[in-house]
């Protein structure tokens, strides 16, 4: 992951002073409605360069500028805005007014329609290769989950998987709420729902825990000659993959928090009108994953157990229903 530009570390607590000086420079310039074209044009002719010594880009340009740490912020995992302690590059005034200024915060910009995916973050993975599988919307603007071939600039998946989405997403639902409607499985919701939450705070606290030892680590490089680079940033990148993971993985778990507690009378009524987040709630408290294999012809419709293996979550020391068989790999030609 390359580092932020007017940071030294990871951690966002050694500032990289001549950057800092192009980032104050176009913060001035974006305060004064300056556009991220003109901005980039002038700190290429005031000799900044990107973290890799090119070009700044307006889209890398405004990356920066409304990223929190150069004003000593960050996101918690609500979406607020919280003080760091790290150092300020810009005051928290002028950042909160750049920020202010991104089209999606302007009622007049028309913003394009984002198409909905159930299935999303690691719950949907290839069958072939286990690789997550992505939204992929069809030549024709069908809504679809593929998994991505890998190419040098972008490492991925074996390419070999593509599902149209609403039929993955029926089958799907429809097994989730044939489980749910279960008398003996309604019961156990709301203290499932608790078991995920808790789960989920741990992983909050592993993730505070490794930013704690990340701050510690960029402070212990800062004022002692022990420590290699190449050390620290080996330790770097490894507390930087937990804090992701551990974070990622509580937010899908959080999730849970919208799925009902208590009876619902029409549960295939409440699915068709419940919001997307809930549904997502649902699938996150039933299902660990969703795998998905070859389609037994070319341009076939049909999704089914062959090709859809669901990996039922187990709440306490109870599984919810036994694993799906798994269906096997089709023979190569």
């Amino acid at each position: 992951m390359p580092r932020l530009y007017g940071f030294e570390d990871m951690a966002y607590r050694r500032v990289r002073e001549i950057e800092a000086e192009g980032i104050r420079g176009a913060a001035s310039r974006r305060l004064l409605q300056q556009t991220f074209e003109a901005i980039v044009e002038w700190m290429w002719d005031a000799g900044y360069r990107t973290t890799r010594g090119g070009r700044f880009r307006p889209a890398v340009l405004a990356s920066v500028l409304y990223h929190p740490a150069i004003a000593g912020l960050e996101e918690n995992e609500d979406g607020e805005l919280v003080e760091t302690g790290g150092p300020q590059i810009i005051p928290v005034e002028d950042f909160l007014a750049i920020r202010a200024m991104r089209p999606s915060n302007n009622p007049n910009t028309q913003r394009a329609d984002q198409r909905e995916y159930l299935i999303s973050g690691h719950l949907g993975v290839c069958g072939l290769c286990a690789y997550s599988l992505g939204s992929s919307p069809s030549g024709s603007g069908t809504r679809g989950y593929r998994c991505s071939p890998s190419t040098a600039q972008h490492p991925g998946g074996c390419g070999k998987i593509r599902v149209k989405a609403d039929l993955l997403e029926n089958y799907v639902a429809e097994h989730v709420l044939a489980e749910m409607a279960k008398p003996e499985v309604s019961a156990l919701i709301g203290l499932a729902r608790d078991e995920l939450l808790a789960e989920a705070a741990k992983l909050r606290k592993t993730a505070a825990s490794a930013r704690r030892r990340q701050k510690r680590l960029g402070e212990s490089y800062a004022q002692s000659q022990d420590l290699s680079l190449k050390a620290f940033r080996s330790a770097d990148k490894k507390l930087t993959e937990l804090i992701r993971e551990s974070t990622t993985q509580a937010r899908f778990l959080e999730q849970v928090k919208h799925v009902p507690v208590g009876d619902v009378p029409d549960l295939v009524r409440w699915w068709k009108h419940a919001p997307l987040v809930s549904k997502k709630g649902v699938l996150a408290l039933f299902l660990d994953q969703v795998a998905v294999y070859p389609a037994a012809s070319r341009g076939s419709r049909t999704v089914d157990a062959d090709r859809v293996a669901l990996r039922w979550r187990v709440w306490g020391s109870t599984s919810l229903a036994e694993e799906d068989e798994v269906p096997a790999a089709p023979a190569q030609p």
